[in-house]
C-alpha cells in the first residue's frame, strides 16, 4: 500500500523538477556572445549588475549580467590575458560596475564534474519522465485489454452484517443457514446422501431484504464470498459476458468451497428467444454460458450460487430447473411480528422517548417493507435533530411515517379558504367511511397538509394483517375510496378533480373483481391474462381472449359494482352528516387529526373530551 502511494507521488516530484529546470533553461536562453568592441559598448551603455572574470593563462573569460527593458541578459566575452589589457579591462569595469559585483575566479579550482552534472540532470529528468509516461500508458492499455473479459465479481471481506441484523424473515434465514452449515461441514450431508442445492433464487418485492440477507450469509460464513450484479456481465461486444462468467467460476473454483451472489439476475437471465434480432445477441450468449457453468459440461463442485430478483416471471425456464437454481426462497413483506422485529433491529443505535411503543408503530405500518421501516426511523431521527429534541418523540415518528408515504410536507403551499374547505370535506368523507363501515380499514390519521402531489390524505390501516381478501372487504375498500367524492357532492353541491386517483384505484379493484377473481354475476371465469413479450417485460400488453359481448358484460358488471358502492357511501355519509361536519370544522382548525381525535369527535362532537368524562375514562 505504501509502495503504491509512493509510486503515485513520483510523477509530481519529477514534474516539479522539470519545471525548475525549464526556468533555469529560460534564464540561460538569453545569453549573448560578444567581441571586445561590443563588450565595451555594453559596459558603457547598459546597466551592468554583476561580472565574473575567469583568469586563464592566455585569455580572460568574461561573464556578466545586464538589464534592458526590465529583462535580464547574460553576455559572454573573451580578451587576451596581458598586463596592458588587464589594466584597461579593470579600469573599464570599475567605472561601470560596483567592486562588490566583480568576481575573479581561478579556473583551476573549478569542479568540472559538478558543472557537467548540473547540465545533464535536467536533460536526464526530461528523458526519464517521457519514458515513464510512455511505459505507464502502454501498461495501462495492455492491462485494460486483458482485463476487459475478466470477471467483475468482488471478493467480499470483513462483512459485519450477521443474522442478528436481519429480522422479519425467520424461515428464509433457516434456509440460508442450511447452506452455511453445508459449506462448513459437507460430510454431514453426504453421509445422508443429500445433495445441497447448487443455486438458491431469492424472490421478493423491492426492499424486503434480499441483498441484506445475502450479506448476512457472507457475514456468517467462513468461506470466500463473491458478489456481482447481473448487469456486470452484459457488454456491447458479443462473447465478453460469457468470458466473464467462465472467469468467475474459474476463480471461484480455486477457492472452493465458496459462495457467489448475483444481484438482479434478471438483467442477464431473461427468457431467450423473446428479443428482437434472434437469439445470437450478447445477453443470450452470457445466459447460455451461465447455464453451462451452473449444471452442464463443467463440474463446479463446492460452489453455491445465490441470486436475487424481483422479476422471477421473466427468467428463462432453463435457469430455474432443478440442478441449477434448485430452490426458490420467497422473501415476503413482513407481518406485524416481523415489522416489530425489524424496528427493534434498526432502533438499536437510536434514543427514544419513554412513551414510544414500537409495537404500536408496527401496527400502524402494514405493507411497509424492511427498507421502508428503516427509512421511517431514520427520517424520525433526522426530524428530532431538526427540531432540537434530545430523544426521538412520537411527533418525529409520525412525521417519519408521513414522509415515507407522501414525502415532505409542502408548508409553503398555501390554500385559499375555499380550497381548504374543499380538501377538508373530501378527506372527512374518507374518514367517515372508515369510522362507520364495518369492513373498512381503520383510520389512524387525517390531514389536509399537502404532501407530494396530494392535497391531503387519510392514513388507514387494516384491522389485522390479511393474506386473502374477501369480496366484502374489496367492496368496502371501493366504498372508502368513493367517500371523498360523495362528501364533496353532498356538502359542496359540486365535485372537484381531487378524487381522480380514488376513482382510478376503485375502478382497478372493480375490474380485478370481475376479470381476475370471478366476483360477479358473470361467474368464476378469468378474462384478463397478461401475455406480453419478455423483451418488453411481460407487462406492457394484454391479449383479449373474449368476445365483444363478454366485454360489454364486463363493463356492465364493473359499472354495477362502482354504482352500488357509490350508493353505500352516500347512505353512510347521510346518516352521519353531523360527524362529517364536526370533522370538517376540526380539520380546518387543526389541519391534522389523530385516531384519538376522531374517536372524541364521534363520542363528544369535539376533539377535546369533557374533563369529567376524560377523568372517568
Amino acid at each position: 500500500m505504501k509502495k503504491s502511494k509512493l509510486m503515485g507521488v513520483i510523477p509530481y516530484i519529477i514534474t516539479a523538477l522539470l519545471i525548475t529546470a525549464l526556468f533555469s533553461y529560460t534564464k540561460y536562453s538569453r545569453t549573448k556572445t560578444l567581441n571586445y568592441g561590443s563588450f565595451e559598448k555594453i559596459v558603457q551603455t547598459k546597466n551592468i549588475s554583476e561580472v565574473t572574470l575567469t583568469m586563464y593563462t592566455t585569455v580572460i573569460d568574461i561573464t556578466g549580467v545586464y538589464t534592458e527593458n526590465e529583462a535580464k541578459y547574460i553576455f559572454v566575452a573573451s580578451v587576451p590575458n596581458t598586463e596592458a589589457q588587464n589594466g584597461e579591462l579593470m579600469e573599464l569595469l570599475h567605472s561601470r560596475v560596483k567592486d562588490a559585483n566583480i568576481t575573479i575566479k581561478n579556473p583551476y579550482q573549478t569542479n568540472y564534474l559538478m558543472q557537467a552534472l548540473a547540465e545533464l540532470i535536467p536533460l536526464t529528468l526530461l528523458v526519464g519522465f517521457g519514458i515513464y509516461m510512455i511505459s505507464r500508458m502502454n501498461a495501462g492499455s495492455n492491462a485494460k485489454a486483458f482485463e476487459f473479459s475478466k470477471s467483475r465479481a468482488r471478493l467480499e471481506g470483513n462483512i459485519k452484517v450477521t443474522f442478528d441484523d436481519v429480522a422479519g424473515c425467520d424461515e428464509e434465514k433457516e434456509e440460508m443457514a442450511e447452506i452455511i452449515d453445508y459449506l462448513r461441514d459437507p460430510d454431514k450431508f453426504s453421509k445422508m446422501g443429500a445433495r445441497i442445492p447448487k443455486g438458491i433464487l431469492m424472490v421478493g418485492a423491492p426492499g424486503t431484504g434480499k441483498t441484506l440477507l445475502a450479506k448476512a450469509v457472507a457475514g456468517e460464513a467462513d468461506v470466500p464470498f463473491y458478489s456481482i450484479s447481473g448487469s456486470d456481465f452484459v457488454e456491447m461486444f458479443v462473447g465478453v459476458g460469457a468470458s466473464r462468467v467462465r472467469d468467475m467460476f474459474k476463480t471461484a473454483q480455486k477457492t472452493a468451497p465458496c459462495m457467489i451472489f448475483i444481484d438482479e439476475i434478471d438483467a442477464v437471465g431473461r427468457q431467450r428467444g423473446a428479443g428482437l434480432g434472434g437469439g445470437n445477441d450478447e445477453r443470450e450468449q452470457t445466459l447460455n454460458q451461465l447455464l453451462v457453468e451452473l449444471d452442464g459440461i463443467e463440474d463446479n463442485q463446492g460452489i453455491v450460487v445465490i441470486a436475487a430478483t424481483n422479476r422471477p416471471d421473466v427468467l428463462d425456464p432453463a435457469l430455474l430447473r432443478p440442478g441449477r437454481f434448485d430452490r426458490q426462497v420467497t422473501v415476503s413483506m413482513p407481518d406485524k411480528k416481523g415489522r416489530l422485529a425489524i424496528l427493534q433491529v434498526h432502533a438499536r443505535n437510536k434514543k427514544f422517548a419513554d412513551d414510544i411503543n414500537l409495537e404500536h408503530l408496527a401496527a400502524r405500518t402494514p405493507g411497509f417493507s424492511g427498507a421502508d421501516l428503516e427509512n421511517v426511523l431514520n427520517e424520525a431521527a433526522i426530524m428530532a435533530v431538526r427540531n432540537s429534541h434530545d430523544v426521538i418523540q412520537m411527533s418525529d415518528l409520525d412525521e417519519g411515517i408521513d414522509r415515507v408515504i407522501g414525502g415532505p410536507a409542502k408548508k409553503s403551499r398555501k390554500y385559499s379558504d375555499r380550497e381548504k374547505h374543499m380538501v377538508a370535506v373530501h378527506e372527512s368523507g374518507h374518514a367517515v367511511i372508515g369510522l362507520f363501515l364495518e369492513d373498512a380499514d381503520e383510520v389512524q390519521k387525517v390531514t389536509i397538509i399537502p404532501r407530494g402531489m396530494a392535497g391531503g390524505y387519510n392514513l388507514m390501516t387494516p384491522k389485522e394483517d390479511n393474506m386473502l381478501h374477501t369480496k366484502s372487504q374489496l367492496e368496502s375498500e371501493i366504498v372508502g375510496l368513493l367517500g371523498g367524492r360523495v362528501a364533496e357532492e353532498m356538502v359542496l353541491g359540486e365535485i372537484s378533480t381531487g378524487a381522480s386517483n380514488d376513482i382510478e384505484r376503485a375502478t382497478d379493484i372493480a375490474k380485478d373483481m370481475v376479470n381476475a377473481y370471478g366476483m360477479s354475476s358473470i361467474g368464476p371465469v378469468q378474462y384478463s391474462k397478461q401475455d406480453g413479450n419478455v423483451f418488453l417485460g411481460r407487462d406492457y400488453t394484454t391479449n383479449k381472449t373474449y368476445s365483444d359481448k363478454v366485454a360489454y358484460e364486463i363493463d356492465q358488471e364493473v359499472r354495477k359494482i362502482i354504482n352500488e358502492s357509490y350508493k353505500r357511501a352516500q347512505k353512510i355519509i347521510s346518516e352521519h352528516r353531523d360527524t362529517l361536519d364536526n370533522i370538517v370544522r376540526s380539520l380546518e382548525e387543526q389541519e391534522t387529526l389523530t385516531k384519538q381525535d376522531l374517536e372524541n369527535i364521534v363520542k363528544y362532537g369535539t376533539v377535546n373530551a369533557p374533563a369529567e368524562k376524560a377523568e372517568n375514562e
